[in-house]
């Protein structure tokens, strides 16, 4: 997290892309990005929580997941949370608060980064899958290369 302070001026001085979407478009993707932060990770540190961000922003950015944040989050079967039959609304407001303010920064910051600052700010390393050992040891894990561990969550991507 030491260089986020940095990553943010870096964000800030980059030029805007071409890219125009509308701010209803925004705030539901915001929102998206929100509660997955929120439901996969809220019991974790921020940087836990910044992780699981990286990764739903690490899927719409790689050809083979759709190229919106709602789409990666409620793609079929992707993340618990969307199809295990609870409500979907955040009821702990500081947990919120701090999911929305990482997605807000992720959102808006992220792809606003010179490639080489994207690489030092994604703490998994390129992950595009995730899961918590506590709760289930999934198959396909096996299948994957370790990128982290970080608090709960282990970070893998496909070999390569």
């Amino acid at each position: 997290m030491r260089f986020l302070p940095f990553l943010l001026l870096a964000a800030l001085a980059t030029p805007v892309a071409a890219k125009t979407p509308t701010a209803k478009d925004n705030a539901r993707e915001l929102r998206c990005l929100a509660q997955n932060i929120y439901f996969e990770a809220r019991g974790e540190s921020a940087e836990g929580q910044l992780a699981v961000a990286l990764v739903t922003m690490n899927r719409v950015k790689s050809r083979r997941y759709p190229s919106s944040m709602c789409g990666v989050v409620w793609q079929r079967r992707q993340f618990s949370w969307t199809h295990d039959g609870k409500s979907d609304r955040p009821n702990d407001q500081r947990a919120w608060t701090l999911a929305k303010n990482i997605a807000h920064f992720i959102y808006y910051n992220f792809d606003r980064l010179p490639e080489r600052a994207q690489r030092a700010l994604d703490l998994t390393h390129g992950a595009l899958h995730y899961y918590a050992p506590s709760l289930a040891q999934p198959y396909w894990a096996k299948l994957q290369v370790v990128t982290r561990a970080i608090g709960g969550h282990v970070f893998l991507r496909d070999r390569t």
